[in-house]
Parts: C-alpha cells; sequence; structure tokens
C-alpha cells in the first residue's frame, strides 16, 4: 500500500462506508491521454487536477447522479469510460469529504492519479 493512501483513506468524515475501488467518470480521450503519460490529472469535467486541488471520485451508487450532473440525466455521449481505481495503488492521500456541510460524502484523490492505480476501465452507460 502506498504511504499517503492508507492514513488517506479514511481521514474525513465517518458518514460514508469506504470501499478499497472508486470511481472516476471520464472521457475516453483523456484517459487515453493519461495512459500514453503515465498519470491522470483531470478533476471533473473540464478541470484539471490543478484548478481543484483534488481528483473527484465516486463510489458505484454514486455514479449515476454524478453522470447526470456532469453530463446530463442520460448522456447521448458514446465516448464516457469509468476509471475503477484500487486505492491501495494510491500514494497520494484518498480523502472521503462532502460537497456542502451535511451532505453525502464523495472519495477526493489529493494527487495525480497514476496509470497503473486504474485496475480497471469500463464503459458508460452500463459500467
Amino acid at each position: 500500500m502506498g504511504a499517503g493512501a492508507g492514513a488517506g483513506a479514511g481521514a474525513a468524515g465517518d458518514g460514508a462506508a469506504r470501499s478499497d475501488r472508486i470511481l472516476h467518470l471520464t472521457e475516453r480521450a483523456l484517459w487515453d491521454e493519461a495512459r500514453a503519460s503515465g498519470s491522470y490529472e483531470m478533476s471533473t469535467r473540464d478541470r484539471t487536477l490543478g484548478d481543484v486541488g483534488f481528483i473527484h471520485c465516486s463510489l458505484r451508487h454514486q455514479l449515476p447522479a454524478v453522470a447526470a450532473l456532469l453530463y446530463g440525466a442520460e448522456p447521448a455521449r458514446t465516448d464516457l469510460v469509468v476509471l475503477v481505481i484500487d486505492v491501495a495503488r494510491l500514494d497520494v492521500p484518498v480523502r472521503y469529504e462532502p460537497p456542502v456541510p451535511g451532505g453525502e460524502e464523495f472519495p477526493h484523490i489529493y494527487g495525480p492519479l497514476p496509470v497503473a492505480a486504474v485496475v480497471g476501465v469500463e464503459t458508460w452507460p452500463g459500467a
């Protein structure tokens, strides 16, 4: 396990169930670029890790709402993929934080996502 992952995985809040796998919805072209460079640094749609300070992720049950928020209720796009991330392969902290006080907590990766930490890529919708 990476030095930051174990300590960071449960760093914030007690409300969300922790998982050894977290998810990130992105565009296939962005993932392809990351595979070529070895690191993924997009936070969310049209915003980078540098812009936001962390990479937005979700748990499986949170993914439909995230997709609807970012791409519409039923995205007509065919270029979306879900990155399945193994938290144990990260060497940066993962913190569970709510978008608003008292809200549901979402996992956030506080640093670049190494391509080696992505253990699966699923198409969306249908993931």
